[in-house]
């Protein structure tokens, strides 16, 4: 039986940022109107939405988002936004529901994986972006199946599709960052300020903006 000390709970938590893996698409690729409807949800909730409500939101969003995919399990958008939300549940997640938070990204592991099987290039690709976070922020074994490893993989799969996206490259400058290679992920920091809009997605784009120059700031700051 694994116990979960205080110190790996606070861990992990901290490991599970706001937004964790929200890599979706614009509403100018080929998502489903009802899987469009949960994505301008999340962002609403994610950038608009004052803290305290943010769980109440996602909690909500999250039964929306679970009987949209079980409702058309064919579709990878609707399983990658699924699993998007269940990453955001997870950060928002306090006192004695510290521990579901480990189910929650289990439950989007296996959506993220099952979108990768029936089309990996869905929404540019998003899914293998946000596999690739789940693998970067989750603890590992024996608590989880973090494993910075598959995260590279993932995020490597996800730049091949989507080269240039914001989020592709904000979470890979990320990762690079932990991993103390700080010029390495100015490069991908700064691409991901210059991305393209993604129409249908100003909410998002304007949230995400502000968190990648908040990091770019602070990697810059390491190599002074």
């Amino acid at each position: 039986m694994i116990t979960l000390t205080r110190k790996r709970i606070t861990t992990l938590l901290l490991a599970f940022s706001l937004g964790l893996g929200a890599t979706g698409s614009s509403l100018a690729d080929d998502i489903d109107p009802a899987v469009a409807e949960v994505q301008h949800r999340w962002e609403v909730i994610q950038y608009q939405t004052a803290a305290k409500d943010k769980r109440a939101g996602f909690e909500a969003l999250a039964e929306q988002a679970s009987g949209l995919a079980m409702a058309k399990p064919e579709r990878p958008d609707a399983l990658i936004w699924e699993g998007i939300v269940l990453s955001s549940l997870a950060g928002e997640k306090q006192g004695l529901d510290k521990l579901s938070a480990l189910g929650l990204i289990k439950r989007a592991r296996e959506r993220y994986e099952t979108a990768i099987r029936i089309d990996p290039s869905a929404l540019n690709g998003s899914a293998f972006n946000s596999l690739a976070v789940l693998f970067a922020k989750a603890p590992g074994w024996p608590l989880s199946f973090g494993d910075k490893a598959k995260a590279e993989e993932n995020f490597l799969a996800a730049l091949q599709r989507n080269p240039n996206g914001i989020d592709t490259n904000y979470f890979y400058g990320e990762f690079l960052l932990d991993q103390g290679k700080a010029a390495r992920a100015i490069e991908h920091l700064e691409k991901a300020l210059n991305a393209p809009p993604r129409p249908g997605r100003q909410i998002a784009d304007e949230g995400r903006r502000r968190e990648v120059a908040a990091l770019l700031e602070k990697a810059k700051a390491k190599i002074k």
